[in-house]
């Protein structure tokens, strides 16, 4: 296949329209979140996914599995956990069975933020996909993130 190939062409402007679609939801929900609840759409996530861990077996995430979840670096999900921890949103320790790892639990005053700022990202999330269902390059993806009906796997 050459750069020309009908086939890159098209493959690169579906990346091109989903690139742009992820971008202008993220930052739609980042203005949100922000302006309510002073948190960043990579704070909220991580609060999230932290959120739905529990005490029985495999129910707790290594700093590994936290980064790939929401999708940073291990040194970025670190910050990003420090920062939290700070704000006393977050609090770590020790794993009992293996003193080498280290969990990380949202505090209460992390579970009530996160459910004051639930709404505003459902609500922010509604919005910014209605408003790129209007742009015909962004229909269809919109109708087809709309159309999954399944939970998120994270590897």
């Amino acid at each position: 296949m050459t750069a020309t190939d009908p086939a890159l062409t098209a493959l690169a402007n579906g990346w091109g329209a989903l690139s742009l679609l992820h971008s202008r939801i993220e930052a739609h929900i980042e203005r949100a979140l922000q302006s309510r609840h002073d948190l960043s759409v990579r704070e909220y996530s991580l609060l999230d996914v932290l959120s739905r861990q529990h005490d029985g077996e495999g129910g707790h995430l290594q700093m590994k599995q936290v980064a790939d979840a929401v999708v940073l670096s291990q040194s970025a999900t670190t910050r990003l956990v420090n920062r939290l921890e700070d704000r006393g949103l977050l609090s770590r320790y020790l794993c009992p069975t293996d003193r080498r790892g280290i969990y990380t639990n949202v505090t209460a005053a992390g579970l009530e933020l996160l459910q004051e700022a639930r709404p505003t990202n459902d609500t922010a999330l509604r919005e910014a996909l209605a408003e790129a269902a209007r742009n015909p390059e962004l229909s269809s993806l919109v109708e087809a993130v709309e159309a999954v009906d399944a939970p998120l796997v994270r590897s």
